[in-house]
């Protein structure tokens, strides 16, 4: 059994300037980012680089649509590799077009297409949650079949994955929050991974332990805001990361599956569409086998928490409603009638996620999670 794998090669820098130096951003490359992170950390150095700006051709999280329209803007220029700067959305959009892409983006997650790489790719994450710069996982939603799915391929590893906790600096605070709390998912789903080694499990609990003490800290001093975590950013971007090592080799299950049907219909931001499941699903773990796995997980926080174990899930759905607001999906637009719907798509469309469950989720089971939670 493989133990681990960490495909592309991580670096860190304290800035942009200092990345630029190393990296020699310029001819040959073209920079993917959002103009809100190109105008205070690029601009400044002066480079001649070829820049796409994302929220030109879309926003929120990432759709075949703006990964069409991108290639046919990036095909106008000549280049070699691809600067990815950004969140979660244009990590995943530059993971799809460093590939060939004969016709539309839609037939490589549809499995029309196999992924092939024809250019370099350099992952430099501006949020604190996906770890999707060292995973070969790329989500998008796609409008026209009214599906969100991933793909994870050989061909969509970075060659490169770059950490600057500056470019966290500037973070609206929910942005901070969902992409976080998408961290912490991401590592405690995979140490519950059937996939789990010694190895992933280091990762997945240093990913918790750092990320619930820094949303500690956060808290006593007076809430999430930019001041309160501006001498923790290094600690997110490692945690963020090391969860992605975590999930990238363990892989992610029920929490992130259930949460692309309603995050897909309702564009809600993905970490907090993952909160909005994650201990309804855990508390069907618990009904299935409470004596596996699941205790030490729940034990875990427990300690972190300071309550007893029976209490853990109320106790952390608390904790973590301090810094996302946790509602009924029926106040997201929801209706009772999706609850059948949202668990068939489940069933029928992420089982890449299910198959990692600490247990095995019926249709049933998994409608049951959708009701409770509506």
């Amino acid at each position: 059994m493989q133990a681990l794998r960490v495909v592309p090669a991580i670096h860190y820098f304290d800035t942009f300037k200092e990345f630029n130096e190393e990296f020699k951003l310029g001819k040959g490359d073209i920079l993917v980012t959002n103009q809100w992170m190109y105008d205070p950390y690029v601009a400044p150095l002066g480079i001649d680089i070829p820049v796409i700006y994302q929220e030109k051709y879309g926003a929120g999280e990432p759709t075949d649509e703006m990964m069409d329209a991108m290639k046919e803007e990036m095909d106008k220029y000549e280049f070699d590799r691809i600067i990815a700067f950004g969140g979660g959305t244009i990590v995943d959009i530059c993971k799809v077009l460093a590939c060939e892409i004969p016709d539309k983006a839609a037939d490589l997650f549809t499995g029309k297409v196999a992924p092939k790489r024809v250019k370099q790719l350099v992952l430099v994450p501006t949020t604190c949650g996906t770890g999707s710069e060292v995973t070969n996982v790329a989500v998008a939603s796609i409008p026209s079949l009214n599906l969100k799915k991933g793909i994870a391929d050989e061909q969509t590893y970075a060659d490169h994955a770059v950490l600057i906790p500056e470019s966290l600096a500037g973070l609206p605070d929910k942005v901070f929050a969902t992409s976080s709390v998408d961290a912490l998912i991401h590592a405690i789903e995979s140490f519950l991974s059937p996939k789990a080694s010694p190895f992933t499990e280091m990762y997945s609990l240093k990913a918790i332990e750092m990320i619930m003490a820094g949303y500690k800290t956060i808290i006593e001093r007076g809430g999430n805001s930019k001041e309160n975590r501006a001498d923790l950013l290094k600690d997110f971007a490692l945690a963020s990361n090391y969860a992605g090592i975590a999930f990238g080799n363990a892989g992610c299950a029920a929490v992130h599956a259930l949460a692309y049907a309603h995050g897909g219909a309702f564009h809600i931001p993905h970490g907090e569409a993952n909160f909005i499941c994650f201990t309804e699903v855990f508390k069907m773990y618990m009904r299935k086998n409470p004596d596996g796995k699941i205790q030490v997980a729940n034990k875990i926080f427990a300690d972190i928490l300071g309550c007893d174990v029976a209490d853990v899930y109320p106790a952390l759905d608390e904790f973590l409603g301090k810094l996302i607001e946790l509602k009924p999906l029926r106040e997201y637009g929801m209706t009772e009638d999706q609850v059948a719907t949202f668990a068939k798509s489940t069933v029928d469309n992420q089982q890449r996620l299910l198959g990692n469950n600490y247990v095995e989720l019926t249709e049933e089971e998994i409608a049951e999670i959708f009701q409770n939670l509506y």
